[in-house]
């Protein structure tokens, strides 16, 4: 049975973004007694990213040597802090994936890792569920890139964002955020968090981590005033990925924008409590 003492929560942050605007989460998950983590991931990581000078970013240098970095290496990120979490301290965790980190909770989510499989080795800990806040369901097969854009080969540049002087070969940044990240926080608090946005490619990795949907618990936190995911475009995932799998998801409702974990913060704790006891009861 998992206990509030040896859960853990890892947080798979969204493009464009630094782990800035997720420790209050990480905060509030720590001060109810859950240990909690977000890593900056690679694709979004200003040192990563050729900018130059990363306090004056420019955003038109074009990819670094060897190109830029991919959901693949975000996955590493997660799995560094993964493994310690479940091999050496035995912690019950819940993965959360916002926005495009969906992608990478699903990806780093492996089946060796999973509680029940450990179990079946009589082993203790493991992932005992993925949570996607506001997040990319992605098919296995598919990139965000190739779920997202049109299938006639159209290219389709959200209202949300943008991108430099390389266009889709180079690096996309946030329009608006204060609207479409922070529109239901008061102006202070999203100015705090504006300036820790970052940048990031075109997410071309295609999903292989192919038993997440059908083994693990999954559960859904849609968030019903987002302005760059839409309610219904959250709740179409959700029945796509259902119709796929056969396996429901545990769905959950938020007023809030794309970032709850600013706006909405204890009510994610409550989210994260609830979907834990549902998976150990």
């Amino acid at each position: 049975m998992t206990t509030l003492s040896n859960l853990a929560v890892v947080v798979c942050h969204g493009s464009y973004h630094s782990p800035a605007p997720y420790m209050p989460l990480v905060d509030a998950l720590k001060a109810a007694g859950i240990d909690a983590y977000c890593p900056q991931l690679p694709t979004s990581n200003l040192a990563k990213l050729n900018v130059g000078d990363v306090n004056h970013p420019d955003f038109d240098l074009g990819p670094p040597t060897g190109g830029y970095p991919q959901g693949e290496q975000d996955a590493e990120v997660i799995l560094g802090i993964l493994k310690p979490l479940v091999e050496e301290q035995g912690k019950n965790v819940i993965l959360i994936g916002h926005s495009s980190g969906g992608w990478v909770a699903t990806q780093a989510a492996q089946k060796e890792l999973q509680a029940e499989e450990r179990a079946r080795n009589k082993l203790s800990g493991g992932i005992i569920g993925v949570l996607y806040v506001g997040a990319f369901i992605i098919p296995v097969g598919e990139s965000i890139h190739s779920y997202f854009q049109p299938k006639d080969g159209s290219a389709l540049v959200p209202p949300f964002m943008k991108f430099h002087k390389h266009g889709m070969d180079g690096l996309g940044t946030m329009v608006k955020p204060e609207t479409f990240l922070f529109g239901d926080v008061d102006a202070d608090t999203a100015q705090k968090y504006v300036p820790t946005l970052t940048a990031c490619p075109i997410l071309t990795s295609k999903l292989t981590n192919d038993n997440v949907y059908s083994e693990l618990p999954c559960a859904y936190l849609v968030l019903d005033a987002d302005m760059t995911l839409p309610k219904e475009y959250q709740e179409g995932m959700v029945a796509a990925q259902v119709a796929r799998s056969k396996v429901p998801f545990k769905t959950y409702h938020s007023p809030s924008g794309h970032s709850p974990h600013v706006s909405w913060t204890e009510g994610m704790v409550d989210v994260v409590q609830d979907f834990s006891k549902s998976v150990t009861a």
